[in-house]
């Protein structure tokens, strides 16, 4: 009797059970794939510096993250006309913040940065 039986066309119920479990099956992978993908560990990317160079003796570093000298942050602004200008020199603004960065060294000589920036009160 089992011989005949397996070799019978599938029963109504036995398609809809199959439809059935295929549905629920799809519709939970689809469900778990983004948390799934988020447990994955994430490549971090550090940004490569737009600008860098030595400019008398100092290391300047400009990138998306700020201005750097000799790896200490220099306190950027950018004025609503697009030219940038820093509390090391507040008086003048410069085209692009590497040349601000360099009026910086000019007029900061031998003397560093600060390692925090101030806050202000």
């Amino acid at each position: 009797m089992h011989a005949a039986s397996a070799c019978a066309p599938p029963t109504r119920r036995a398609v809809l059970r199959t439809a059935f479990t295929a549905a629920v099956l799809a519709g939970t992978a689809a469900a778990l794939a983004p948390v799934l993908r988020a447990r994955r560990p994430r490549q971090t990317v550090t940004p490569a510096p737009l600008a860098e160079e030595t400019y008398r003796g100092r290391h300047i570093s400009v990138s998306a993250a700020g201005v750097r000298i000799d790896g200490r942050p220099l306190h950027v602004m950018q004025r609503a006309d697009g030219s940038y200008l820093s509390g090391i020199n507040h008086f003048q603004s410069f085209a692009t913040p590497l040349e601000l960065a360099r009026a910086a060294v000019d007029e900061l000589g031998t003397t560093q940065l600060a390692l925090a920036a101030p806050h202000h009160g």
